[in-house]
């Protein structure tokens, strides 16, 4: 007779171990168990890859990048409004060269270089030029001459410390130089190789420089100078107020003369009544973009200009007076206005507006109100 075998609560919880380690064994011959740490390894070892997110599953739309065009800004000369030489505005100040007028000093050389020309009259009834350069070089300047008491409250408004050539002058008129904000650059200091003589012409119709040899002559002196001058003039459109011109004559006693208009070129082309189209020495005519004819006051200093007994002369240059701006074959009439020497001269119209010029150069004639002046329309 068979006996059956009884299991107690304990016998029975062994029993389910067995069973399960059974299971295991039997998971473990299909799948290879990997242990996993209790620690996990350092954040420098680890990669994490981390699922994206909502956003980033979002296709993104990169807006197109518009690039700007920003215009090139050419330089320009500022006493001319012209595009500068090689792109770039020299970096000297305005140079003022005093030159001849009497017939005998005709053609003049280095005028087409010029910037800015003044046309005085001193004593006798003769007229100077004051050439003024800042943006191009001359490379003969012809005849130079001597300076005037007027010069530098011509020439200071062209920069802080202009630099003003000339074939020496009276006592109080060297004295009137050096005491204004002009570098003297006389030719009674300097080396003959800056003031050299031309042999084809005689003294004292002769004496020659260039603008080369003077930039390098004020830079012995004084250093290099480096500061443009700011332009004393307003460029701009033609005034409303403007209206058409063919000519204008102005009766100078020794410089009787008309500029005309030519629509050709463009420009106002010189000429002399005596002996027809004032030429220069390189060749071709005395012409300008711009004439501005002011009417001065002009009376005698207590100063002798020479042997003669002559007094040099003085021009009323402050306050205001009659002026006439002529460019691209019109006048506009108005007045100049300067309100002292530390000022500019400013030119305005009837309706008391700047009158702007047109880019190239300038010629300003300083006529005394006993000079005649006439317009052809």
């Amino acid at each position: 007779m068979k006996t059956r075998r009884k299991y107690g609560a304990a016998s029975v919880v062994a029993l389910a171990v067995l069973g399960i380690a059974a299971l295991l064994g039997a998971c473990g011959a299909k799948h290879k168990t990997v242990a996993v740490p209790r620690t996990a390894p350092s954040t420098a070892a680890r990669t994490t890859t981390t699922p994206p997110t909502t956003a980033a599953k979002k296709r993104v739309v990169k807006k197109p990048v518009v690039k700007k065009t920003v215009a090139a800004v050419t330089p320009v000369c500022p006493l001319t409004d012209t595009p500068a030489p090689g792109g770039r505005v020299p970096a000297r100040p305005a140079l003022a060269i005093k030159v001849e007028n009497l017939p005998e000093a005709r053609p003049q050389y280095g005028l087409s270089a010029a910037d800015v020309v003044y046309e005085e009259p001193v004593e006798g009834g003769i007229t100077r030029f004051i050439v003024i350069y800042q943006c191009h070089d001359a490379s003969r300047v012809e005849p130079v001459r001597s300076g005037r008491l007027i010069d530098p409250s011509i020439v200071d408004q062209f920069g802080a410390h202009p630099l003003f050539a000339y074939a020496g002058a009276i006592a109080p008129a060297v004295s009137a130089i050096d005491s204004s904000s002009l570098i003297d650059l006389s030719a009674m200091a300097a080396p003959p190789s800056v003031y050299p003589r031309d042999p084809t012409r005689y003294a004292p119709h002769n004496l020659m420089t260039s603008t080369g040899a003077l930039y390098a002559y004020a830079a012995s002196l004084h250093g290099p100078q480096t500061t443009p001058p700011a332009s004393p003039f307003v460029f701009g459109a033609l005034s409303p107020k403007a209206t058409p011109a063919a000519s204008v004559h102005i009766g100078y006693v020794y410089s009787d003369l008309t500029w005309t208009w030519q629509a050709a070129t463009h420009t106002w082309v010189r000429s002399y009544t005596d002996t027809g189209p004032a030429t220069m020495g390189e060749g071709g005519v005395v012409s300008a973009a711009n004439v501005i004819v002011m009417s001065v006051g002009m009376y005698p200093s207590p100063y002798v200009e020479d042997a003669t007994g002559i007094h040099e002369n003085l021009l009323t240059l402050t306050g205001s007076g009659p002026a006439q701006v002529f460019r691209d074959g019109t006048v506009t009439t108005g007045t100049w206005n300067r309100a002292g020497l530390s000022e500019d001269t400013r030119y305005l119209d009837s309706s008391g507006k700047p009158i702007a010029l047109g880019p190239g150069q300038t010629w300003i004639e300083l006529v005394p109100t006993t000079v005649g002046v006439t317009v052809t329309p």
